[in-house]
């Protein structure tokens, strides 16, 4: 996500000391951090600290009060100390935030100039720092998780966003990722929409890119994660569609039980989102949160051995219907959901309530109503829960009168179940287009047609009328 650059731009414009710890024993990680806090001091000879507890305690003594740091324009004022990978760190030699908890507890903040940034990628590590017992709990001022860029975002910084269609599925597979480009994969950016085919076939699934097996990378450095077979089962239940905990269990062979503590590390690893059903209590489903993952269970993983051997072209000829239903499509949704959190809050006629996504049950068709993206404000004091929007979105179907019905139909139930759905917006999302009775109703009023040049803000989307 660009973690060491932000850090090293901060230090270079602030000065202070940075030190990027790498998978190594103890020893040879104390031997490297020494080192470096020598050359920072300007220390003629290296330091030769015997424990982490002398290394800390020499580190903290530096922004004592009185002491001046030897760098950079904040000479005399807060000394910055940057950190980074410290799951490397904590690895090896468990008690360092023990060490720092006591430093930060004998210095005060008013009283040291220390400023201390500890950064990671295993968000599993960095999360237990300021877990319920860890020692660093109630010490840090700040908790910063620099996430991916937006679809928008993304579209513009791979210099898309001319076309959204080629925009949409450059996300779906890349996500926001900023390395992805660059440092991965030397600005090699596809041309147009026909292009595309091409470009992923001679980059993501190319067994000679950097991008081939950064899927497997991204699951492997989390630390919390040992049976790597079981977590990737997993995410391909998810990827296939099993989106419930039930549905994956039974996808694996296993018991619901069983799949407890994967579920929970790849929660914490922000690798899995556990989303609540809107309108039904206690219901749930899981999504990959990172659609490179996504995209290697689904399109991938299954064809590895072919993959390995360079036939790209053909498991990617192969893999269209795979990728529309189990990654563009759900992507899509995704993508909408965000969209309404965002550029599309101003259509809403209310306050912005809970976005998400859940199942309307029709008991008289004996059938379940998808809604894709919902928002729901819930009651306060008494008045009633009221639902503010109801949208379908599809990916590779052009939308047609069908999908109104089955949206007004969810209103009417809604509102038979006490919702309040006076001033509920109806919309269809779609990547394909709409019919032209759809786009006829949309014209009337009660309707709202938003398709990718709305989501990328090439045309602005039909306004709702009441």
């Amino acid at each position: 996500m660009g973690k060491t650059y932000l850090l090293r731009a901060l230090v270079e414009q602030c000065g202070g000391f940075y030190f990027g710890a790498t998978a190594g024993t103890e020893a040879e990680s104390l031997r490297q951090f020494s080192a470096a806090l020598a050359e920072y001091v300007g220390s003629p000879v290296a330091f030769t600290f015997a424990t982490w507890d002398d290394a800390i305690s020499y580190l903290f003594a530096l922004a004592a009060p009185g002491n001046r740091t030897p760098h950079g324009p904040m000479a005399d004022g807060p000394f910055l100390v940057v950190i980074d990978e410290f799951p490397y760190l904590v690895k090896v030699a468990p008690e360092l935030p023990s060490l720092i908890q006591r430093e930060i507890d004998r210095f005060q903040v008013e009283e040291s100039r220390m400023r201390l940034l500890l950064c990671g990628s295993a968000m599993s590590v960095m999360g237990g720092l300021l877990a319920s017992s860890a020692p660093l709990r109630g010490r840090a001022q700040l908790e910063l998780v620099v996430r991916p860029f937006g679809y928008r975002a993304a579209a513009d910084f791979w210099g898309v966003a001319a076309d959204p269609a080629l925009a949409a599925r450059l996300h779906a597979v890349l996500g926001g990722t900023p390395a992805y480009r660059r440092q991965f994969l030397a600005d090699d950016v596809p041309e147009s929409l026909r292009d595309f085919d091409d470009w992923i076939c001679r980059t993501v699934l190319s067994p000679f890119s950097p991008l081939f097996r950064e899927a497997r990378y991204l699951l492997a450095e989390e630390a919390d994660i040992r049976d790597t077979a079981l977590y990737h089962s997993v995410l391909a239940a998810v990827a296939q569609g099993n989106a419930t905990r039930g549905g994956i269990a039974g996808y694996i062979g296993r018991k619901s039980v069983d799949i407890s503590h994967p579920l929970n590390v790849l929660e914490d690893s922000h690798l899995l989102a556990r989303e609540a059903d809107v309108f039904r209590a206690g219901k749930s489903q899981y999504r990959i949160t990172e659609p490179l993952i996504n995209f290697y269970e689904a399109v991938m993983r299954p064809a590895w051995t072919r993959l390995e051997s360079g036939q790209a072209t053909e498991v990617w000829g192969q893999a269209a219907e795979r990728f529309a239903a189990q990654v563009a499509g759900p992507h899509f949704e995704s993508v909408c959901r965000e969209y309404v959190l965002g550029p599309g809050r101003s259509l809403l006629s209310t306050s912005l309530g809970e976005v998400g996504s859940g199942v309307v049950t029709d008991p008289k068709e004996r059938r379940q109503i998808q809604i894709d993206v919902a928002v729901v404000e819930p009651g306060t004091g008494g008045s009633r829960p009221s639902v503010a929007l109801l949208g379908e979105a599809k990916w590779g179907t052009v939308m047609g009168a069908g999908h109104l019905e089955r949206l007004r139909r969810a209103k009417e139930l809604l509102a038979g179940r006490g919702m309040d759905t006076t001033h509920c917006a109806l919309a269809c999302f779609s990547a394909a287009g709409f019919s032209e009775a759809l786009q006829a109703e949309a014209a009337r009023g009660g309707l709202l047609l938003i398709g990718l040049d709305e989501l990328y803000g090439r045309a602005a989307p039909t306004e709702f009328v009441l």
